[in-house]
């Protein structure tokens, strides 16, 4: 399974002059716990960086920063964590382990935005996967069930534990 499987592809953008107040509002209004941050430059838009709602609270609210007067550029510094469409879930989760984030950008070709993965995503993914592997198991069980006749039933073991006492 590659990152561009399971990554979500309806990024939510807004540029580096946005209020807090207005990227928190955007956050509630899209249900989003991020934002990608875009800034302009002679080439078009490139991405300044990825706002979270975490950063709102600990680097906003915390250090009593006007929510109206503020803007979220502020918090970017150009420090990008990102994995290619094409990499597997491991490096992505190599990256956010390396990287100490929770979301990845993730590139395109050419370096285009693609998408975003966020540490939910690669949960979700890897609990399907584990579902998927114990219903082979028990599916496997119930082949042989139905394939094999039963042998003659075992005898209980008589035995008992010393010193053991149930109260």
């Amino acid at each position: 399974m590659k990152v561009a499987d399971i990554c979500t592809r309806e990024v939510v953008a807004t540029g580096r002059s946005t209020s807090l107040q207005e990227a928190a509002a955007l956050m509630r209004e899209r249900h989003v716990g991020a934002l990608v941050v875009l800034a302009d430059s002679a080439q078009g838009a490139h991405v300044a960086g990825v706002v979270t709602d975490r950063d709102l609270v600990i680097e906003g609210l915390a250090r009593g920063l006007d929510p109206t007067q503020t803007e979220i550029g502020r918090f970017t510094d150009g420090k990008l964590a990102a994995v290619s469409a094409g990499a597997s879930l491991d490096e992505a989760i190599t990256t956010m382990r390396n990287k100490g984030v929770r979301r990845l950008l993730v590139a395109g070709e050419g370096g285009s935005l693609f998408g975003i993965l966020s540490l939910d995503d690669l949960l979700d993914a890897m609990a399907h996967e584990v579902s998927e592997m114990a219903a082979a198991v028990r599916g496997g069980i119930a082949r042989e069930v139905a394939e094999r006749a039963p042998l003659p039933a075992a005898q209980p073991v008589a035995a008992r534990i010393p010193d053991y006492s149930f109260g």
